[in-house]
């Protein structure tokens, strides 16, 4: 293959995955993730920062991804709305027929504690980025952050749930039956 291939992305991101589940995130180096991908470590730099980018390089695009949700909803849109359809997209495009690669990639997580960390700061991102979008609509902070951070436990338990499960039900189901129980025991 050509080191000029334009899916040399994905390629480092292959490689990377599969030299993480044979030896470890630890154990792996950038110049054997380059070496099995047939590309060079300055290629991998044009696309990563370091290995950890490898599973958390989209997380610049989440702050975007939120302010371009919040335009799209007419002012009146009940914030439950946005919340809902927001996570329904990012299931469509980034969840959607890939039940076992991120499964490995919880794995690998859940294996490293540096990695725990960043999965964290991954986390605030996202809620921090919700609560700033529902602040631009003119909901008020208390309100705002509450359901930022309810949105995204909703995604993580969510997530978590359909990972565990083994049968083929689609993660937007397990999301909507994750809020309805939620629903019940904040009406208790």
């Amino acid at each position: 293959m050509s080191r000029w291939a334009p899916d040399a992305r994905e390629r480092l991101q292959r490689a990377a995955m599969e030299l993480f589940a044979e030896q470890g995130f630890a154990a792996t180096t950038v110049p054997e993730i380059t070496a099995r991908a047939g590309l060079t470590t300055r290629t991998f730099h044009r696309h990563f920062a370091d290995k950890r980018e490898v599973l958390f390089g989209d997380d610049a695009r989440v702050p975007e991804f939120v302010a371009v949700l919040m335009e799209s909803f007419p002012p009146s849109a009940e914030p439950i709305t946005l919340i809902v359809e927001g996570l329904r997209l990012l299931i469509e495009e980034r969840f959607e027929g890939r039940k076992e690669a991120l499964r490995a990639r919880r794995d690998l997580v859940r294996s490293d504690d540096g990695l725990r960390e960043r999965d964290l700061h991954k986390r605030a991102v996202m809620a921090e980025a919700l609560r700033s979008g529902f602040l631009s609509r003119g909901i008020e902070p208390t309100r705002a952050a509450l359901l930022a951070e309810t949105g995204v436990t909703l995604m993580y338990v969510s997530v978590a749930e359909w990972l565990d499960r083994e049968d083929d039900r689609k993660l937007y189901d397990v999301l909507l039956t994750t809020l309805e129980k939620m629903r019940a025991e904040l009406a208790q």
